[in-house]
C-alpha cells in the first residue's frame, strides 16, 4: 500500500467522527430551539402572531326603541355599516380606488388626499352609515386596508309628524334634541367587544372569543297618541298654510294625568333627512317660543276677582263707549258694550271691563294669581330647552301695567304653560306636573326624577270661583261669544280666544302683526282634554283667534274625543238629536 493512501486511511475515521459530532451539535441546537420556541418562551411569539391576525372589535349596542302610548314604534334603530381604512395597510391602484370611490359616491382624489394626510394613523372613516349590502360589495373588491364596521342608524317611521317631540341622534347615535336627548342615557346601551381573527386583507375569518356582551338600551313609552298627533299635525299644517302664517303650535294635554297626548309645530322638519336639521326648523316652538297670551288670561283674571268676594257673575261693569284712558294710554274694545255683567265681560272679551275689574283689586293680586298657576316657571316636563316664560313683578305697579296684565299683555308664556294652566282651571285649581311618559310605563321613576322639583299644589283660587269662570267660558264658544267656531258637536266646550298684537323691536306694538290663540277644554261637564292653538302672524285677511285658531281646536278636539271614546255631555244639541234619530230610523 502506498504511503499516501495509508495516511488518508488513518485520518478518515477522525473526520467522520468530527462530522458526526457537528451534526449532533446542530441537531441538539435545533431541538433546543424548538423546545425554546414551543414550550419555554412561546408567549412572545404568540403575542407577535396575535398582533398580526387578532383584533379586538367594538360591538355596538342597539339603542332602545321609542313608542307611543299604544306601543306603536316612533323611533327604531336599523343596522348599517361604516367603511374605514388603515393607511398603513392600504394597497390599491388608481383603477381600484376609482371603483371604490364610485360605489361610495365620493371623489377618488378626496380619498387619496385623506389617506395621504393621515398616513401615520391606523384608522380613518371614509363613509359612515351605508347599507350592509353596499359595504359587502366594497369588501368583495379585496383591497388591502379597507374594513367595515357594524353600527346602527336611527329611523323615524312617521317622519316630520313627531319630529319636534322626538328630536334626533347624531352620527354616533347620541341624542341631540327632544326626547332622544332627554332620555339619552336610558335609551343608550353599553357597547361590548369581541376578539376576532383576520386574514391579510383585514377580513374576519373567525371569532376567537366574546370579551363583553353588548347591552341594548331600554325602550321608552311616551304619553303621545299617534292617531291624535297625526290629526293635530295635519290640521295645524293646513291652517298655517291657509292663513300664510309665520308659524304655529298646538298642544293636547290629558287633564286627569298631565300627560302630553299630542304636540305639533309648524314649520316642521323630518329627522330622517340631514338637510332638514336646521335650528330654526327643529326647535320645539310649543316648548321654547314665547308669546303674549292676550285675552286667554282673562278667565284667570276674572276668577281672581270672583275669588276676592267683590264680584259675582252678575255684577255690573260699566264699559261705556268701548274705551277709556289711563295716564295717556288708551284701552279699547272692538265694540261698545255699555253696562254689562261680569259674565258678558268674559263672553265678549271686553278689555275695558277686564281692566276696570283688575284696577279695583289689590295691586299684587294678579301677579300672585298668575305665579300660582305656574307662569314664570317651567312646567316640570323635563323637555330639553323648555322656557320658563316671562312674568316680572315690577317694583312699583302702575295702573297701566295692572290693567294690561289682566288681559295678557306685559308677560310671555309658552304654549305648554298655557295648556297646563287651562288644565289647572279644569281640575278646579289642582296643579300636577306635565309628563311626556306614558303612565302605563313600568319605569315611572324616570319621569318622577325629572319632575321632582314640581310638587302637586293647589292655586290660590277657590274651586267655586273656578266653577263660575268655567261656566262663563262655555258661553264664549256659543253663539254670541267670540269663538262659536270652536264648538264640538255633542260636547260642551269651555274656552277663550286671544288676538294679540305683536311687540315691535322699536318699542310699542305693531299694527298689522298678530298672534291668534285659542285655549280650552272639553267635555266641560267632566273635563278630559285641554288644547291650546297658537298661530303666529296670520297674513291672509283673518287674524282673530276665534276665526283662525278656534277652528283648529274644534277639529282636533272632536277627533281626539272620539278616538278616546269619551261620552258626549251635550246631546241636547239639534245636530246630535237629528243624527241619533236618523240612526234609529235606519235601524228600524
Amino acid at each position: 500500500m502506498p504511503k499516501a493512501t495509508k495516511v488518508i486511511s488513518q485520518i478518515q475515521p477522525y473526520r467522520i467522527r468530527f462530522i458526526y459530532f457537528i451534526l449532533i451539535v446542530v441537531c441538539c441546537a435545533l431541538i433546543w430551539r424548538v423546545l425554546d420556541l414551543q414550550l419555554i418562551n412561546n408567549e412572545f411569539l404568540k403575542g407577535q402572531g396575535n398582533a398580526r391576525v387578532l383584533r379586538q372589535l367594538k360591538v355596538t349596542a342597539h339603542r332602545g326603541m321609542i313608542t307611543d302610548r299604544n306601543g306603536y314604534p316612533l323611533a327604531i334603530s336599523t343596522p348599517v355599516s361604516s367603511i374605514w381604512i388603515d393607511p398603513k395597510e392600504f394597497e390599491a391602484d388608481n383603477k381600484k380606488i376609482y371603483q371604490f370611490a364610485k360605489l361610495l359616491k365620493l371623489n377618488s382624489q378626496y380619498i387619496k388626499n385623506k389617506i395621504k394626510k393621515r398616513a401615520n394613523k391606523e384608522f380613518i372613516y371614509i363613509k359612515r352609515r351605508i347599507s350592509p349590502d353596499l359595504a359587502q360589495q366594497i369588501l368583495d373588491m379585496n383591497i388591502n386596508g379597507i374594513h367595515a364596521q357594524r353600527e346602527y342608524r336611527r329611523y323615524y317611521p312617521d317622519g316630520e309628524i313627531f319630529g319636534h317631540v322626538l328630536g334626533f341622534t347624531d352620527v354616533d347615535d347620541n341624542g341631540q334634541e327632544g326626547m332622544e336627548l332627554a332620555y339619552n342615557e336610558w335609551l343608550s346601551g353599553h357597547s361590548g367587544s369581541k376578539r376576532v381573527v383576520k386574514d391579510r386583507l383585514g377580513q374576519i375569518i373567525a371569532i376567537e372569543e366574546q370579551i363583553a356582551a353588548a347591552q341594548p338600551g331600554n325602550d321608552l313609552s311616551l304619553s303621545l297618541d299617534r292617531r291624535v298627533q297625526y290629526l293635530a299635525y295635519k290640521v295645524l299644517k293646513e291652517t298655517v298654510q291657509k292663513h300664510k302664517a309665520k308659524s304655529g303650535s298646538i298642544v293636547v294635554l290629558d287633564i286627569e294625568t298631565g300627560e302630553v297626548i299630542a304636540m305639533a309645530n309648524q314649520p316642521g322638519f323630518n329627522p330622517n333627512r340631514l338637510q332638514d336639521r336646521k335650528s330654526k326648523l327643529y326647535r320645539n316652538r310649543a316648548i321654547t317660543d314665547l308669546f303674549e297670551p292676550g285675552s286667554t288670561m282673562k278667565p284667570i283674571s276674572i276668577a281672581a276677582a270672583l275669588n276676592s268676594g267683590r264680584y259675582n257673575p252678575d255684577t255690573k261693569v260699566e264699559t261705556g263707549d268701548g274705551w277709556f284712558m289711563i295716564k295717556g294710554k288708551t284701552i279699547k274694545d272692538t265694540h261698545a258694550y255699555g253696562t254689562i255683567d261680569v259674565s258678558t265681560v268674559l263672553q265678549k272679551s271686553s278689555n275695558v271691563g277686564t281692566s276696570k275689574i283688575a284696577l279695583s283689586l289689590p295691586k299684587s293680586l294678579l301677579w300672585d294669581t298668575y305665579y300660582s298657576f305656574g307662569f314664570g316657571s317651567d312646567t316640570g316636563s323635563g323637555f330639553p330647552g323648555e322656557s320658563s316664560g316671562r312674568l316680572v313683578r315690577p317694583r312699583r305697579v302702575s295702573k297701566i301695567e295692572q290693567a294690561t296684565l289682566s288681559f295678557g299683555y306685559g308677560m310671555s308664556v309658552t304654549n305648554l304653560q298655557l295648556t297646563n294652566a287651562y288644565s289647572t282651571i279644569a281640575r278646579l285649581g289642582k296643579k300636577i306636573p306635565v309628563s311626556f311618559l306614558s303612565q302605563n310605563d313600568s319605569d315611572k321613576h324616570l319621569d318622577e326624577n325629572l319632575n321632582a322639583s314640581v310638587q302637586q299644589q293647589t292655586v290660590q283660587l277657590s274651586p267655586r270661583s273656578l266653577v263660575q269662570v268655567a261656566k262663563m267660558m262655555e258661553s264664549v264658544v256659543k253663539q254670541g261669544g267670540t269663538a262659536p267656531q270652536a264648538s264640538v258637536s255633542g260636547y260642551k266646550v269651555a274656552g277663550k280666544t286671544g288676538t294679540v298684537k305683536k311687540a315691535s323691536r322699536q318699542g310699542g306694538y305693531t299694527r298689522k302683526k298678530y298672534t291668534a290663540v285659542f285655549a280650552g277644554y272639553a267635555p266641560a261637564s267632566k273635563p278630559k282634554l285641554a288644547i291650546v292653538v297658537m298661530i303666529d302672524e296670520p297674513d291672509n285677511g283673518d287674524y282673530y283667534g276665534g276665526l283662525v285658531a278656534a277652528p283648529v281646536f274644534s277639529k282636533v278636539m272632536a277627533g281626539a274625543l272620539r278616538l278616546f271614546n269619551i261620552d258626549p255631555d251635550d246631546i241636547s244639541q239639534a245636530d246630535i238629536v237629528s243624527q241619533i234619530e236618523e240612526r234609529i230610523g235606519r235601524q228600524g
